[in-house]
């Protein structure tokens, strides 16, 4: 069952792939983006270029599905996260359409357990997770309005562009034979390789009718220990993964910052995502849309390298 979709934030990595996910499987697409991004958005899509909100509803008329993938910078994240998810309830609530919206483990905090499903207390520990608690709080009251709404959450992104801990630490300094990893090396933690979870958002919707008025659903994408990312970067790139300098992030140095500067300040709440283990189950998911599309690790780090233009 396919349908219309309004992609906010098409511009951005998951709304990017989304709407191409979405296209390619027969969807018509409409992809809003910031004044001045259109040429950043999909082809093949229609295109609104818009920050005001009665022009972004005018949008959304008719469609079946609104993905709100809007993500403002990290820096503006606090500011800004819950006035884009209430713009972007009001959306799907004015035009009568299916709510996406991609959660992730903020939520439960450092004492989050090694095995994450949808019946896992959230219990946040971070101003982050008290934000993304609250969101998907507005979203449970928006659903007993009347509006469907549909969770899928996931780890870390990797792949489909750049913007994470995969780009902008790890793989940064690659071209100098180094990375940098934020954690201990032997502490699993869960990856979402952005074109699959792309993939099983299109599944979902199109399972949408079959599912009750507010749904959580876990992404379980590349739940991997540090020394098995490692490897599939140095396999990628034709190395051998002793011959890669591997150097520690430097938290104790970002906390030393946070009280100046918002960047710091910002990462440094995040520590434990990279001491504590953990991975989220996909057995909901997978009674709902059938097998879970997911792309072999190293394939899958291969082609993000790539997209970096790293060889």
């Amino acid at each position: 069952m396919s349908g219309k979709i309004l992609v906010l934030g098409a511009a951005g990595r998951l709304g990017y792939a989304a709407a191409e996910a979405f296209r390619m499987a027969g969807w018509t697409v409409t992809s809003l983006v910031r004044p001045g991004a259109a040429h950043r958005a999909p082809r093949g899509t229609q295109v609104v270029e818009t920050i005001d909100r009665l022009e972004a509803i005018a949008a959304a008329r008719g469609v079946d599905v609104v993905l709100h993938a809007l993500n403002p910078p990290f820096k503006t994240w606090r500011r800004m996260a819950l006035a884009h998810a209430y713009s972007a309830i009001e959306v799907a609530e004015t035009a009568g359409a299916t709510l996406m919206f991609p959660g992730n483990l903020y939520n439960y905090g450092a004492g989050m357990p090694s095995v994450i499903d949808e019946t896992t207390p959230m219990q946040s520990t971070t101003r982050k997770g008290d934000i993304r608690v609250e969101i998907e709080q507005r979203m449970q009251e928006a659903a007993e309005r009347g509006v469907r709404t549909i969770i899928l959450r996931a780890g870390d992104f990797f792949g489909s562009g750049r913007g994470s801990w995969f780009d902008l630490v790890i793989t940064k300094q690659l071209a100098r034979n180094e990375v940098t990893y934020p954690g201990p090396l032997d502490v699993v933690h869960e990856w979402a390789y952005v074109p699959d979870l792309a993939a099983a958002m299109v599944r979902l919707a199109e399972k949408r009718q079959r599912l009750s008025a507010f749904e959580t659903f876990g992404f379980p994408g590349q739940a991997v220990i540090g020394r098995t990312l490692i490897d599939a970067i140095a396999k990628a790139t034709g190395r051998d993964s002793r011959d890669l300098r591997v150097r520690q992030m430097q938290w104790w140095m970002i906390k030393a910052l946070s009280p100046l500067f918002a960047l710091p300040r910002e990462l440094s709440e995040l520590d434990y995502l990279w001491k504590v283990p953990h991975r989220i189950a996909g057995d909901k998911l997978k009674a709902t849309i059938g097998e879970v599309p997911h792309t072999p690790l190293d394939t899958a780090v291969k082609r993000a390298l790539r997209e970096l233009g790293v060889r």
